[in-house]
């Protein structure tokens, strides 16, 4: 049964605001033994704070862990390509003794028409020390960009490539031969184009939908430009002031709304073995400012956004371009956790 977020409900759950902006821990609750008012809250929760913390889910193994996705959402396989062996078909494993590492920001999954909406990890194996994973939040990126900035990244569209993390692996791993996403069996990787602004569907706010894991290139400018305007988004995007920090203890799972976060893991633990297990949500066809509707996407754009502040309100146009082609020798990278 799922629980959507805009249906009233009544439930309060204990959280503690980690910073001024987002990030949230959840205090006092059983994700496994959650009621459907409960469920409805964390919903509601999620998308407002971005990303929630609850921690002492001892509990919670894979077959609770995606009972409760399903709960929140239709949960999607656990990637498009990656084969996580001998788990669930909807848990993707990040294992550091295969290359499960994510070191490098990114949002799950971009390189798909409809990235996912929701993710979910859990520690299952963790080192000793380090291994922490950071959150970035788009949204107040977003808002925090100077005007005519804000006004110009409003009318771009960017290209997301998984082959440039997973063509060699599909392509020799899985000699061709992915996984079962959203009614179809990945056997290529191609590239797809999302606006570099995208207007959330629940809370209606805009976000910077780009990041360095998946995103080639912006359309309709020199690759010289492109890179220039990357660099600018992922540095203003990355700053401490927009950013929440976890360290992970056993029993911790994280949830975040993958429509307005990227994320980045630490890999500094040398050859101490950390295992993640994540699932994800379906999620939609990312929106830009273009294409949302005249009452939706409305309100200030000057001031940052708060948890509570309005939706922003430019509505421009967008470019199209053909996509690039992916880079076989980052394959050891698996962003995801």
């Amino acid at each position: 049964m799922s629980i959507l977020s805009d249906r009233p409900t009544g439930a309060r759950l204990p959280i503690t605001e980690l910073g001024p902006h987002f990030g949230a821990e959840v205090h006092g609750i059983d994700l496994g033994r959650l009621d459907d008012e409960q469920v409805r809250a964390l919903r509601a929760a999620l998308v407002r704070h971005k990303v929630l913390f609850v921690r002492g889910q001892h509990g919670l193994d894979d077959a609770a862990q995606i009972e409760f996705g399903r709960r929140l959402g239709e949960v999607t396989v656990g990637h498009p390509v990656h084969d996580s062996g001998d788990v669930a078909p909807e848990v993707y494993s990040l294992d550091s003794q295969d290359n499960g590492f994510a070191d490098v920001w990114h949002t799950d999954v971009t390189f798909v028409r409809r990235p996912p909406a929701i993710s979910v990890l859990r520690a299952v194996v963790l080192p000793p020390n380090g291994g922490d994973t950071s959150w970035a939040d788009s949204q107040l990126a977003y808002a925090s960009l100077s005007p005519g900035l804000r006004a110009y990244v409003d009318t771009l569209t960017a290209v997301h490539d998984g082959s440039r993390e997973f063509g060699y692996y599909l392509a020799h791993r899985r000699q061709g031969r992915g996984n079962l996403w959203e009614g179809e069996v990945f056997t290529e990787l191609t590239p797809v184009e999302h606006p570099v602004v995208r207007v959330h569907p629940e809370s209606g706010r805009k976000g910077l939908f780009v990041n360095p894991g998946f995103t080639s290139h912006i359309v309709g400018v020199s690759e010289h430009e492109s890179r220039g305007i990357l660099d600018i988004l992922y540095a203003h995007l990355t700053k401490p002031e927009h950013v929440v920090r976890h360290r992970w203890q056993p029993g911790d799972v994280a949830l975040w709304d993958n429509r307005g976060t990227a994320h980045y893991a630490n890999r500094d633990y040398g050859d101490r073995h950390r295992v993640m297990h994540r699932i994800t949500l379906r999620g939609d066809v990312p929106v830009g400012p273009a294409a949302t509707p005249p009452d939706q996407g409305t309100g200030t754009a000057e001031a940052p956004l708060g948890r509570d502040s309005p939706p922003a309100a430019e509505r421009t146009g967008t470019t199209r371009r053909t996509a690039a082609a992916g880079d076989p020798r980052t394959a050891h990278l698996r962003p995801g956790a």
